[in-house]
């Protein structure tokens, strides 16, 4: 093991590998080496074999598996939907970094998605859920909830934001276009 029980860290910091320990509170796995996500003491569990940080300072917020999270659709390739997480909900205070979230298509919906353009397009701010967060600024999400999706979806011929018109369907009240969508239930338009 490359620290003690005891031990100052810094963010980043290699304290373990997995296959002695799990990591715990604020530490990630990242490829096998256990890193601290703050500075602070390194606490050490034998019993269960975890590892965790006791923060030096107020702790940040930092994303955790099952969080609710703000964000904007940034780009939509075959399989994937890079999102912008802009905060987590209902929390009064802001990231301390930028997040990038991603949303496979398996994770889009419950059901089949044949394209993920149908559910998603660039600039749509959506509610999502955290499944898995790699290393301290990525995350993998998903929004097969019904509460989760799409808040306000923008429209691909104008830019403006889209009115809901059906389970699954907006419309654009400047140009007229009507496109799908992962609508969320609590769609704001």
């Amino acid at each position: 093991m490359k620290t003690k029980n005891g031990d100052f860290v810094l963010p980043g910091d290699a304290l373990g590998v997995t296959e002695e320990f799990l990591p715990s509170e604020w530490t990630y796995d990242d490829n096998g080496d256990i890193r601290s996500l703050v500075a602070g003491t390194v606490s050490i569990d034998p019993k269960n074999k975890k590892i965790s940080i006791v923060p030096k300072t107020k702790s940040p917020v930092i994303l955790k598996r099952g969080d609710v999270i703000l964000g904007q659709i940034r780009e939509v390739r075959g399989q994937r939907a890079l999102v912008d997480v802009d905060g987590i909900k209902d929390s009064k205070r802001s990231l301390p970094i930028t997040f990038l979230g991603a949303i496979h298509i398996s994770q889009a919906r419950k059901g089949y998605v044949d394209k993920l353009t149908d559910d998603f397009r660039i600039g749509d701010l959506i509610q999502a859920k955290v499944t898995k967060v790699m290393g301290v600024d990525n995350a993998d999400l998903t929004t097969a909830e019904n509460e989760l999706g799409v808040l306000k979806a923008m429209c691909t011929n104008c830019r403006h934001f889209m009115e809901k018109i059906g389970k699954k369907e907006v419309k654009c009240p400047n140009c007229g276009r009507k496109e799908t969508r992962n609508i969320s239930s609590n769609y704001e338009g």
